[in-house]
């Protein structure tokens, strides 16, 4: 199994240092459509090439959100052509494929019934979730704008923390694992204050 995560470490970091942004792009399109593709490996790697100047940190903000963005249409397509029933089947069926699982589904499920929108927001941070929630977000026809909004926005500011972090590590981005908790509070915390700060707005706007 370690052999098998070394494999994917040294696979991923030499995708990156060749292909560069548009490498960035397909790792995190990969990665968000619950393929083993570790982003806690790949953005923080993104980061420390910042600090050595290869990388501008736009750019890789950019690429590395536009991919997250992608990989989760991926996801959202067949929740609303396909419907609930069909994916169950096929997550039942053929789910241990593509590393996936019925249960996976039904947590998923459970976190967009009671959260609806925010749960895409957060979906990133969310434990046993992550990208998945895109699934239940097609099948309950989230509007199209709307999913790739909160999709780009929490992405986004997840990118933006690991991509942070790697920098901030310089050579020893390796060690961006032990801080991901961290940084995940972080940007569940400025999620948190925009949620707070539109109901706030809308409430106000509906009082007045």
């Amino acid at each position: 199994m370690s052999q098998l995560v070394g494999d994917v470490a040294g696979w991923v970091t030499e995708v990156v240092y060749f292909f560069n942004y548009p490498g960035v792009f397909i790792l995190m399109a990969l990665s968000n459509m619950y393929l083993p593709i570790p982003s806690q490996l790949v953005l923080p790697l993104s980061g420390f090439l910042v600090g050595q100047g290869r990388f501008s940190f736009p750019l890789v903000l950019l690429a590395s959100t536009a991919g997250s963005v992608v990989g989760t249409l991926v996801l959202y397509a067949p929740g609303r052509w396909l419907g609930e029933e069909p994916l169950r089947r096929f997550f039942k069926r053929y789910g241990r494929f593509v590393f996936l699982n019925e249960s996976s589904l039904e947590k998923a499920s459970g976190w967009y019934e009671r959260h609806g929108g925010e749960a895409v927001l957060i979906g990133r941070l969310l434990p046993g979730v992550g990208s998945l929630i895109s699934v239940p977000a097609g099948i309950e026809r989230m509007p199209l704008g709307r999913f790739v909004v909160y999709t780009a926005l929490g992405n986004g500011l997840y990118s933006l923390a690991l991509v942070g972090l790697g920098w901030w590590l310089g050579s020893q981005w390796e060690l961006v694992e032990q801080y991901v908790p961290f940084a995940e509070y972080a940007v569940m915390a400025v999620v948190a204050v925009v949620i707070v700060r539109f109901v706030w707005r809308r409430w106000k706007a509906h009082n007045n």
